[in-house]
């Protein structure tokens, strides 16, 4: 039985991931709230990414997997974009998860291989309107991976999930009626947007033994958007 640490995980893809996970591992979430999780099999560890420092005494001496899910959606024109708002997306979804890794790294050393997933986003390696801040956070991520994942072979696997949009309290807004829903659909050549499962799905299996021999590596599970072009 793995022990697994969520950084976020009381909704959305963490919450799909952690009832898959559940009764085969010793789940760890760290969250600001534990609504949607309080009579599941997991322990809750009161956090916020952006803020609090992670009390790694509450966790065990192995950590067989972490998975970093805190992030943003921030789709504004670059002309009304001041650094401050580049500043708040790079410490959301990159910086904190710097300082998470940081933190937990012997409890991941010492297991006896260990795999981290984070998250980037379809729009990293897509020139798309409007994403240009999250964008530059989430290429960030890339990279680091990558590096990250060539300093710490063979002890830790480090590997990337970048989906395209999906229905999550994050993504609320642009899903929130049936004429977005099927535009955003649409826009996807499998005619669908993303749902939490289909990416808890992917995450679950680079935590897994199966994805043992996988590292360093960007998964886009994004309905063929970033490798399909149909939609002409």
């Amino acid at each position: 039985m793995k022990n697994i640490l969520l950084i976020g995980g009381s909704y959305g893809i963490g919450l799909a991931l952690a009832k898959e996970l559940q009764f085969e591992n010793k789940v760890f979430i760290a969250s600001r709230t534990k609504e949607n999780i309080e009579e599941m099999h997991i322990t809750h560890i009161p956090f916020d990414a952006t803020t609090d420092t992670l009390d790694t005494s509450l966790l065990p001496e192995v950590i067989d997997g972490l998975v970093y899910l805190p992030g943003s959606i921030n789709l504004r024109p670059f002309k009304g974009l001041k650094p401050e708002s580049f500043e708040t997306d790079l410490q959301v979804n990159f910086i904190s998860l710097v300082k998470v890794i940081q933190s937990v790294l012997p409890n991941l050393v010492a297991s006896e291989q260990s795999s981290i997933v984070v998250f980037s986003s379809v729009a990293a390696s897509m020139g798309m309107p409007f994403h240009t801040s999250v964008a530059a956070a989430k290429g960030a991520i890339e990279g680091f991976a990558k590096a990250l994942a060539a300093e710490y072979a063979p002890k830790i696997r480090v590997n990337v999930i970048a989906p395209s949009l999906t229905d999550t309290p994050l993504a609320d807004k642009f899903l929130n009626n049936e004429t977005k829903q099927e535009k955003s659909a649409e826009r996807h050549p499998l005619k669908r947007y993303g749902k939490p499962e289909d990416i808890a799905n992917m995450a679950a299996f680079l935590l897994s033994n199966k994805s043992s021999w996988i590292s360093g590596q960007i998964f886009h599970v994004d309905g063929g958007m970033s490798t399909l072009l149909v939609n002409q």
